[in-house]
């Protein structure tokens, strides 16, 4: 992708949904040129901190793919300068290698692991895996009766939309901000925001990183800033530039809420009360604009109502999924015990040989 990255940059790759689990691992296999490394091992065996290693020692930018379940801990880390990317290829985010060797490298850390350390404890083990999977699938019960509410909160604000306005706005504002290079863009998938066990967070940093200017949609109900995106997504790819594509959190299969064209060092984002993405100096745009006001009031105490229980839901998510951290973090310390961690050391040196990371 054509840009001048700072040294590093933080995303997300997946996230609780309200249908389980969802991920862009095989989004990112698909990106043009990408050799994928698929790291497996176990819970607490060294690869959040192989994958740390790998990050601070590459010599080019990266992106830093955290863990939605603990964002203190790295899923993956993308290498922007050479089409690479080493991924924790562990469940939830399973991946199997379809070209091995060609597309894909496995690199196993099971051979650190004393299995017979691990043996005596193999109840407790197994009861803590049953019990992290039900906490994560009880989160995503919720996530999913939030979804469903600030769907409904959606479809509202939709009946009052005029999205043949937005549909002209779109393109003076393409006419403006996107001058046409020739040729078609490409496009990259990361979320900007996740429900994690910290709470809902954003990584607010990156669109600072990668963007000096930025046009901010606020749209607490999300209809008109969805077709705004869609609509900028569509310009910005026919104009040929290459984007990077941030899906909501909550429902990512069908709403976009940031795009950044790290190419011309400018954001897309949406702003509301689940990630306040507007600050000082920036274009900010109301998206009350291109809405029937008085349409829309008639759906006040219906959207007051859905907003404030969608807010008690995902709290409920979060106590749920930091109950599941808590149980990983057991879990952990287990393996933690069982592993050899020199050996985990010398498997960051020969990921970093074949990266061509050193010197």
């Amino acid at each position: 992708m054509e840009a001048n990255y700072p040294s590093s940059v933080d995303f997300f790759l997946g996230t609780t949904t309200p249908a389980g689990f969802k991920g862009y691992f095989q989004q990112l296999r698909q990106e043009p040129g990408m050799q994928l490394y698929l790291l497996k091992s176990g819970p607490g065996c060294g690869k959040s901190t192989l994958l740390k290693q790998l990050a601070q020692r590459a010599p080019g930018p990266v992106q830093r793919i955290h863990c939605a379940s603990d964002p203190d801990s790295l899923d993956g880390v993308v290498f922007c300068d050479r089409a690479a990317a080493i991924l924790d290829a562990t469940a939830p985010h399973t991946l199997e290698p379809l070209a091995p060797g060609a597309d894909e490298v496995v690199v196993s850390l099971y051979h650190t692991i004393d299995a017979e350390a691990l043996r005596p404890h193999r109840a407790e083990i197994r009861a803590l895996f049953e019990r992290n999977a039900s906490l994560r699938s009880r989160a995503a019960r919720y996530i999913a009766s939030a979804g469903s509410l600030l769907l409904d909160s959606r479809r509202a604000e939709a009946c009052s939309t005029d999205f043949e306005k937005v549909r002209r706005y779109v393109k003076r504002l393409a006419a403006r901000l996107l001058p046409r290079k020739g040729g078609a863009g490409s496009e990259q998938i990361r979320l900007l925001s996740a429900v994690t066990p910290q709470g809902p967070l954003f990584y607010g940093g990156t669109v600072r990183a990668l963007a000096d200017q930025a046009v901010v949609f606020r749209d607490e109900y999300g209809a008109a800033a969805r077709f705004l995106m869609e609509q900028i997504r569509a310009e910005a790819l026919a104009r040929g530039y290459d984007i990077i594509t941030c899906p909501c959190a909550i429902h990512p299969e069908d709403k976009i809420d940031h795009i950044l064209i790290p190419a011309l060092r400018l954001a897309f984002l949406t702003d509301n009360s689940w990630h306040p993405a507007a600050w000082t100096g920036q274009q900010a745009v109301r998206c009350t604009r291109f809405l029937d006001r008085g349409n829309l009031s008639g759906f006040r105490a219906r959207l007051r109502f859905n907003e404030r229980a969608a807010q008690e839901l995902v709290q409920q998510a979060v106590e749920l999924m930091a109950a599941a951290k808590a149980c990983h973090d057991e879990l952990e310390s287990y393996y933690r015990a069982a592993v050899d961690f020199d050996g985990v050391n010398r498997a960051a040196d020969d990921c970093a040989r074949m990266l061509g990371l050193d010197p």
